[in-house]
């Protein structure tokens, strides 16, 4: 049901944004948040849901991005997040790492390959149509069926 606004979501933000690669992104972003929710709650209305949660995304990063231009370095340096992990949680990440690198074994080949250009070499969807020799909206599809498994395993694996 939510791919089928994908393609839509890109365009629309790539108006807003004059940028597709950053449209894109966020669009991804907004489907790994939708897919992430974890209230049981069904999305009475998907499109507006997904269309919301990108926006928020956008905002957010505009915020940040304003933000980053007026703090000054040192304190981006004393952030938590760019301090050194504990060993707790260095192993928790590397667990993770492992369970995702498991989830995306079971995909099948074509699957995993747009997902990994996509996400690692960050490839557009016409570049990774073309590598692999496939249409763009499969290549899309692909994506999103790939983030989707991976939540889904991800989810099951966090359960036990």
């Amino acid at each position: 049901m939510l791919e089928n606004y994908y393609r839509e979501l890109v365009c629309f933000l790539n108006a807003k944004l004059s940028n597709r690669q950053v449209a894109e992104d966020v669009v991804h972003d907004a489907y790994v948040r939708v897919l992430e929710r974890s209230s049981d709650t069904p999305i009475e209305q998907p499109r507006a849901f997904l269309y919301r949660t990108a926006l928020n995304l956008v905002i957010d990063g505009h915020r940040r991005n304003a933000l980053r231009q007026v703090e000054p370095l040192d304190v981006l340096d004393s952030e938590e997040r760019f301090a050194a992990s504990t060993p707790h949680t260095s192993h928790d990440h590397s667990l993770r790492l492992e369970l995702l690198e498991r989830a995306l074994a079971e995909l099948p080949a074509v699957c995993r390959d747009s997902f990994l250009l996509r996400k690692l070499d960050g490839l557009t969807h016409v570049q990774i149509a073309e590598r692999l020799g496939i249409s763009r909206s499969l290549v899309e599809k692909h994506i999103v069926n790939a983030m989707k498994h991976c939540r889904v395993r991800m989810r099951e694996w966090d359960a036990h």
